[in-house]
């Protein structure tokens, strides 16, 4: 007779990227919170700091718009624009300014015809498949492993579909520094923020806030395929 159990080799491989993920999650929301609790002192926009970075590079046909949702910031290099979410696009806070500034990093990226941004544009939508199957079929393999050996295979194929989005994120580390950078130095050399808050670890806190790929690389994220930052 068919029985379920739980196989603690497939436990021991995900359950530590799981919690790895929450926790990364949880770290990234709540230094966004904590840098948006207060106003920067030149009551600079996000929208505002996004098209400052812009014009510190000579970048000219990006523009700015809104876009709902929570931590959905991003840039489409199709329609040359920078989407903010609700707490970034009209909002003039340190963390506000810092999305927007690293957001407007990859415009810049693309305007340099930096390698590396279009190496992960090429395999955002392998990676968007990846990404949306991996922990079904893992679950799935690991529910119904009972039943046969089939599903010890459909639990390694969600296996395999998790390590193609680790690959990704390894690509996109180097872009992702990459956009912090720009957006550091931008902020520094427009003034974006005074030297008080600048050193108030503001500025290291500016890779932690956009730099989702930290998240992504040690769980599940969804990739648009934009793509996004």
């Amino acid at each position: 007779m068919p029985f379920f159990y739980v196989d603690w080799y497939y436990i021991v491989l995900v359950l530590p990227a799981v919690i790895l993920s929450l926790w990364a999650s949880a770290h990234v929301k709540s230094t966004f919170r904590r840098y948006s609790q207060v106003r920067n002192a030149r009551g600079m926009t996000g929208a505002e700091a996004a098209m400052a970075v812009l014009r510190a590079h000579g970048v000219t046909d990006v523009r700015g718009e809104h876009v709902s949702g929570e931590l959905t910031d991003h840039f489409d290099p199709k329609d040359h624009v920078i989407r903010l979410s609700d707490a970034v696009y009209n909002v003039a806070t340190p963390a506000a300014v810092g999305v927007a500034a690293h957001e407007a990093g990859h415009a810049v990226q693309y305007a340099r015809h930096y390698a590396p941004i279009y190496i992960r544009a090429a395999i955002v939508p392998v990676t968007n498949i990846g990404s949306r199957l991996s922990m079904p079929l893992i679950v799935l393999g690991l529910a119904l492993s009972g039943l046969g050996q089939v599903f010890y295979y459909v639990a390694l194929a969600g296996v395999a579909c998790y390590g193609l989005c680790v690959v990704f994120q390894l690509v996109t580390l180097p872009t992702e520094f990459n956009a912090s950078h720009r957006a550091l130095r931008a902020i520094e050399e427009s003034a974006l923020l005074l030297p008080e808050e600048q050193t108030q670890g503001f500025l290291e806190r500016v890779t932690d806030l956009s730099a989702g790929t930290i998240e992504g690389l040690i769980g599940k994220q969804e990739y648009r395929a934009f793509p996004l930052p």
